[in-house]
């Protein structure tokens, strides 16, 4: 019997893919303990080693484009659009050389968040593909007019080669996949205690006065941390490399291998963009979220619905986080619409069925 070895690929959008897929493999890995997971993605080695426990092999290949954006916010679609047709023009050999690897390495199942391509190269080497997403790149790019109609038609027939989806909460319909399997929020765990990592950080301020300030790994262009001195008895934490230094408040977290994850139990409140890792991970640790609205971006408004049915929170304008008088942080967050309780247990729930799968299928 082979080793049990997973393909793993990872969407090339940001930094929130990366965290809620490694966070699903450390899960897997506790029932497959010897299991090999090679990670198929673009993303830089040191942010795969972060967040993964164990051994793995890592495979810098972008098997897709998601966005071309300036910061977290900024979108460029031409440029989006030229290098969506450059990734389908190069599918058919990008296809056949991870078919390859998948053989070469007797990888069992692939497991995909959420490139297209994923389901096209497991059918080429002769595997299942199982994806893990609460959208697909169709719904975004069918959002963006009649120049990218082709291309998500494009992506919308690749998605169909998928055999099984587990659907993520805050979800958009999904509809080119045909297997669908609602399960729980998936997301990261803390590493530290709460008291341990205050201590360590050397941090008096109480949880409601502390707040995280989180925007994905390409960060935010022109956020007026200027607001921050307006609350002198508050403290501010960020992960934004950017970040003015001489702001006594505002302490930068860059460099102390921590994430987001580890700190938010310390925090009463998570201010971030639209994101479902962040959200799924301020649910799972009962953080509220003061969120800033995306609604070009089409998965925008069905994360900040979710977020107002399930969990307490705030819903910002533009002018009220860029205008740098910060007077939200004064009012407390509204409770979640829908009092029925979130599933928090995607993480186990999938990994019990790729253990599953890995521990029964044949070499």
């Amino acid at each position: 019997m082979a080793r049990p070895t997973l393909y793993v690929a990872i969407t090339n959008h940001g930094f929130g893919h990366v965290a809620r897929t490694t966070a699903l493999v450390n899960a897997i890995r506790r029932q497959v303990p010897d299991l090999l997971p090679l990670i198929v993605t673009a993303a830089p080695y040191w942010l795969l080693q972060a967040n993964l426990e164990g051994e793995f092999i890592h495979r810098p290949r972008a098997l897709d484009l998601g966005v071309v954006q300036a910061d977290s916010l900024h979108m460029d679609l031409a440029a989006t659009r030229a290098k969506l047709l450059e990734l389908q023009a190069a599918a058919p050999e990008l296809i056949r050389a991870e078919a390859d690897f998948i053989r070469q390495n007797q990888a069992q199942l692939v497991l995909a968040d959420i490139p297209p391509l994923a389901g096209a190269i497991a059918q080429a080497a002769g595997v299942p593909c199982w994806m893990v997403s609460n959208f697909g790149w169709d719904f975004i790019y069918r959002s963006f007019g009649d120049d990218f109609t082709e291309i998500a038609d494009w992506v919308s027939d690749l998605y169909r080669r998928c055999d099984r989806l587990f659907q993520l909460p805050f979800a958009e319909p999904l509809n080119a996949f045909s297997h669908k399997e609602p399960v729980g929020l998936t997301g990261a765990e803390p590493r530290f205690e709460p008291e341990e990592l205050r201590q360590r950080l050397g941090l008096a301020t109480p949880r409601d006065r502390t707040v995280l300030l989180t925007f994905g790994g390409l960060s935010l262009q022109a956020i007026p941390y200027e607001a921050l001195k307006d609350f002198p008895d508050w403290q501010f934490l960020t992960f934004d490399a950017a970040a003015p230094e001489e702001i006594p408040n505002l302490l930068k977290l860059c460099g102390r291998q921590l994430r987001p994850v580890d700190v938010m139990s310390l925090c009463g409140r998570v201010v971030s963009k639209p994101g479902y890792g962040t959200y799924a991970e301020a649910c799972r640790l009962g953080v509220p979220v003061a969120t800033i609205r995306r609604d070009d971006f089409a998965e925008g408004p069905v994360l900040v619905a979710g977020l107002q049915a399930h969990h307490f929170h705030q819903i910002l304008s533009h002018e009220e986080f860029f205008s740098g008088h910060w007077h939200f942080l004064h009012a407390q967050p509204q409770p979640p619409q829908d009092p029925t309780p979130l599933d928090l247990n995607g993480n186990s729930t999938i990994a019990t069925a790729v253990a599953y799968y890995l521990n029964n299928c044949s070499s």
